[in-house]
């Protein structure tokens, strides 16, 4: 490969837009407890990641899950505990962890207060989950209703059957 070859570029994509969205006038989505508000979908980025920002109340979180894609997750507020292959790590503030692809995984708000952290998918997909199987609340820190337990099991069971079209899998 020659010298020029290596440091070109692709010329600027002319289809593609600025996007700017406002936090406040988002989709905010309330699943399993925690509510997450779409920022960023695949459209918006040519399908390369979809970026999405997480309120977790104290002990909330997701169940044991795992996915063919990339996520990342960084953490702006709160403390949280990660479990990754089974081993469990804390994270505060400030700090980012990456979670590899096809990795089993999940999270869960042990601190005091709410948990505030901004997850990135690559590529982009899992929004469509979260829109298919939450439901719309009014406001980034606004938490979901409460569901029966025949609320909850149909949820989960909606979850689990469209788990494979995301490239998801519940354990």
């Amino acid at each position: 490969m020659s010298e020029a070859e290596k440091t070109m570029i692709p010329a600027d994509d002319l289809a593609r837009s600025l996007v700017v969205k406002d936090v406040e006038t988002a989709m905010h989505l309330g699943l399993v407890g925690d509510t997450y508000t779409v920022l960023l979908r695949g459209e918006d980025t040519a399908g390369r990641h979809c970026l999405i920002d997480m309120y977790v109340p104290p002990g909330g979180g997701p169940p044991p899950h795992r996915h063919d894609f990339e996520e990342s997750f960084t953490l702006l507020e709160g403390e949280l505990e990660f479990t990754f292959r089974g081993e469990k790590q804390r994270a505060r503030a400030g700090v980012t962890v990456h979670v590899p692809a096809n990795a089993p995984h999940m999270f869960r708000n042990v601190g005091d207060g709410p948990a505030r952290m901004l997850c990135i998918c690559s590529p982009a997909g899992q929004e469509g989950l979260f829109e298919a199987v939450g439901v719309k609340v009014g406001g980034r820190t606004e938490a979901p209703p409460k569901l029966s337990e025949a609320e909850m099991k149909a949820v989960g069971e909606k979850a689990v059957a469209l788990a494979a079209e995301y490239k998801t899998e519940m354990l």
